[in-house]
């Protein structure tokens, strides 16, 4: 189901980038707001590190959102990360770009996020693996707040319903 996400990890801060550079991914897409920090924050000393760590492991980054380009080049340039901002998220059409940006292929990418409705299904659209994570914070827009009751519900058809697992990329996440 193009709703589930590939596999989940409890933060993006726990992920052994080193590890999923082993199983052939070359890049990386993000969503930030709270994947990477608490809505609407700006990048922190730990999100910083967390791209200066990524780099050593040899991967390339992109930011991806639906948010305007001025909050997204801000936190892209102080973390120093390539960037796509009003991506249209879930279509297809940015996650292909930010591939091309990159210059990785759907094999090679992996997307990242916390929202299944935007984040997810648009990694599926665009044939990405992905990886959700538990966002960081609660306090959120109203419409992304109200999306969350509907995203409970297919989370807990995704944990319940037999599903083919991806080892390798799980074997990154713990």
């Amino acid at each position: 189901m193009k709703l589930f996400p590939t596999a989940e990890a409890q933060s993006v801060y726990q992920i052994n980038f080193r590890r999923l550079h082993e199983i052939g991914i070359r890049g990386l897409i993000f969503d930030i707001d709270n994947t990477l920090v608490e809505h609407n924050a700006p990048a922190d000393a730990r999100a910083v590190k967390l791209f200066e760590r990524i780099r050593g492991c040899e991967l390339n980054t992109c930011l991806l959102s639906n948010n305007k380009e001025p909050r997204v080049k801000d936190f892209a340039d102080t973390v120093g990360s390539l960037y796509l901002h009003k991506a249209g998220k879930p279509l297809a059409k940015g996650y292909l770009k930010a591939m091309e940006l990159m210059r990785t292929e759907p094999e090679t990418t992996l997307f990242i996020g916390d929202q299944l409705f935007t984040d997810i299904w648009g990694a599926s659209n665009a044939g990405i693996r992905s990886v959700l994570v538990q966002r960081i914070a609660f306090h959120e827009e109203i419409q992304i707040h109200l999306k969350r009751i509907p995203e409970g519900a297919v989370l807990l058809f995704y944990r319940l319903l037999p599903r083919k697992r991806d080892i390798a990329l799980e074997g990154a996440l713990r």
